[in-house]
């Protein structure tokens, strides 16, 4: 009996690791941040009651799509992944993983994500998930070994979640959404800057060329950080402006701008000790500025 049990115990140990190794492949938490960006621009794009049934079908297209994506982004970039402290324990460079699982099982969940999305959802948000995937994939992802702008590059993909929410909401792709698409386009640079900088000894030894690896001081930079949170500032303000939010938001936004460029004005004196409070601070910034949103739709 004990070995009968030994032999179950076995049994779910690995399988529940099998299930760890491959929901790593989908980097859950980029993924949750893809969802809750989609869900803000599928609540703002609805109109009168909210449809549970389409949002459901929408979340779980682009959670498919999401999944998928970063599974093949870390079959593409496996040996690179190998080289950083960061990445190497991630399944494949580690070897829990063979690289064909890896592929197959991204192609496969990219696929059904596709077809949720002409089935489930519509023709509208299926355009924009593809090219969001497509361009993450065949674009961004090759460049980043190549040029330092591949940042700017990569922050397309990663701010159109929101426009397929919308789309999945409306079947249309409209003025208003393309807002929210330019907050989270200059959010991600000061965020991923601070990334950049934290692990920079990491790209280093992956011979990728961005701009923590070029600007070894860090005051580059730090400029580049200040620039894009002021930018962000008074792009958060537009979706007032153009009657998609109330004041509430309008003042919640700026002053969770004004408190997000204080902590990067502060952090930029001394990015070495600083940079992961950037961090944190742009994901509570995004986060609480999206429920503002969501709160405040007229």
């Amino acid at each position: 009996m004990n070995r009968v049990a030994s032999l179950t115990d076995t049994k779910i140990a690995s399988t529940v690791s099998v299930f760890s190794d491959y929901s790593a492949l989908t980097k859950p938490r980029v993924t949750s941040m893809v969802l809750l960006s989609a869900f803000a621009g599928f609540y703002l794009g609805s109109s009168g009651v909210l449809n549970l049934i389409s949002l459901f079908s929408t979340l779980l297209a682009t959670a498919f799509v999401a999944g998928g994506a970063m599974a093949l982004n870390q079959y593409i970039e496996r040996h690179i992944d190998a080289k950083m402290m960061r990445t190497q324990n991630r399944p494949l460079p580690s070897g829990k993983l063979e690289p064909r699982e890896a592929f197959f099982f991204g192609a496969i969940i990219s696929a059904v994500g596709f077809i949720f999305f002409l089935s489930l959802v519509n023709k509208t948000s299926l355009f924009l998930a593809f090219f969001t995937w497509a361009s993450y994939l065949f674009v961004y992802t090759p460049l980043k070994s190549r040029t330092s702008f591949s940042t700017l590059v990569g922050a397309v993909p990663g701010a159109l979640p929101p426009m397929i929410g919308w789309a999945g909401a409306s079947g249309e792709v409209a003025f208003a959404p393309f807002l929210i698409f330019l907050i989270i386009f200059f959010w991600q640079l000061p965020h991923f800057l601070a990334i950049a900088w934290m692990y920079r000894d990491d790209y280093v030894r992956a011979e990728q060329p961005i701009l923590s690896v070029l600007d070894r001081e860090g005051s580059f930079v730090a400029r580049q950080m200040v620039l894009n949170v002021c930018a962000l500032m008074p792009v958060s303000l537009l979706p007032t402006i153009f009657g998609l939010t109330g004041k509430i938001y309008f003042f919640g936004a700026f002053g969770l701008g004004l408190s997000f460029a204080g902590v990067i004005i502060f952090s930029a004196a001394s990015l070495d000790q600083r940079a992961r409070l950037v961090l944190r601070a742009s994901v509570i910034y995004l986060a609480i500025l999206l429920a503002f949103m969501i709160f405040d739709k007229v």
